[in-house]
């Protein structure tokens, strides 16, 4: 059974905390949810990945190397009226990289709730303890759902390494999502940097989706090279989403489309993978591609306030 969220509100407890539970977001006043936005920094200059994954990953998507703080993300969305669902990675376990602080970044995004929405991530490594911290972070800080990247963090998301965190996310009614097919990060590296592409392939989801048939799964970015893998487990399993993001969506495969046009044009959400890909590139793409009218609206904007609830928040 999914538990009731409390009422909206914020403060600060006796050890300098800040508690927040939910968002003030009000999709009215947006033209789009980005649901795939990576912090990579924070603000004393720690890094999400270690500095040989961070060259590998901008050199494979032409990217900047700069990375924004929550603040910049916060004043960049809201120039574009957009929200943002925003989060890192915890691959502490696989590559003893510290990983940023869940807290911190829930803090951050507290100060913006009109554009910004925490999920945490948790390397499925630390087991139970992972789970007693996810209860803290969704108690104290309000985070919203939960990030797993499979080939980073080096598991396999029918492996049960996962179930304590998304036994927890089920109760609470979050959404889980998870990286899916092949990823830049570490691709040229020797040996592609340890990253078992393996662990992505979205049809591992189709067991998570069974045993947790009350959980929301989204499953990240055009599936290359299983995406008729995806398209078989979204259109079969009601709990499972796609996101777009990671690709520009003149790549899209023709399959991905046609579906979004038709069968799944319920199930998929706006991502960008800022700041990997930008949004104004996402999106000029976007308006270029071939989906119906009545499809657009449920793709930028619509299907992400079903997804996370904020059309019950503000009812």
């Amino acid at each position: 059974m999914k538990r009731t969220l409390p009422a909206s509100r914020s403060g600060v407890d006796s050890a300098g905390y800040v508690s927040v539970h939910l968002t003030t977001m009000d999709p009215s006043q947006l033209e789009a949810i980005d649901v795939h936005v990576h912090v990579e920094t924070d603000d004393h200059g720690h890094l999400s990945l270690p500095d040989d994954f961070v060259e590998a990953s901008s050199a494979y998507f032409g990217a900047d190397a700069r990375r924004p703080t929550i603040d910049e993300i916060a004043a960049y969305y809201r120039e574009r009226r957009i929200g943002a669902v925003l989060f890192t990675v915890d691959i502490e376990a696989f590559t003893g990289h510290p990983a940023l602080s869940n807290e911190e970044i829930a803090e951050a995004a507290a100060k913006h709730p009109d554009v910004l929405i925490p999920f945490a991530s948790i390397d499925p490594a630390k087991g139970r303890a992972g789970a007693r911290q996810l209860e803290r972070l969704i108690a104290d800080h309000g985070v919203r759902g939960l990030k797993f990247h499979p080939s980073l963090q080096d598991f396999a998301p029918n492996d049960r390494s996962a179930y304590p965190l998304l036994e927890i996310a089920q109760e609470h009614g979050l959404p889980a999502l998870f990286h899916t097919g092949q990823t830049g990060i570490g691709a040229n590296m020797r040996g592609g940097g340890g990253v078992r592409l393996g662990l992505s392939n979205p049809m591992l989801l189709d067991d998570v989706a069974i045993d947790f048939p009350d959980l929301t799964i989204i499953m990240a970015h055009p599936s290359f090279p299983w995406q008729d893998e995806a398209l078989a487990v979204a259109t079969h399993k009601p709990n499972v989403y796609i996101d777009l993001s990671g690709w520009s969506p003149k790549y899209f495969p023709p399959q991905l489309v046609r579906y979004a046009n038709s069968l799944l044009q319920d199930k998929v959400l706006f991502g960008s993978d800022y700041p990997l890909i930008t949004p104004d590139r996402w999106m000029a793409d976007f308006a270029r591609l071939d989906i119906k009218d009545h499809v657009r609206p449920k793709i930028l904007k619509d299907n992400a306030v079903r997804v996370l609830g904020l059309a019950q928040e503000r009812g």
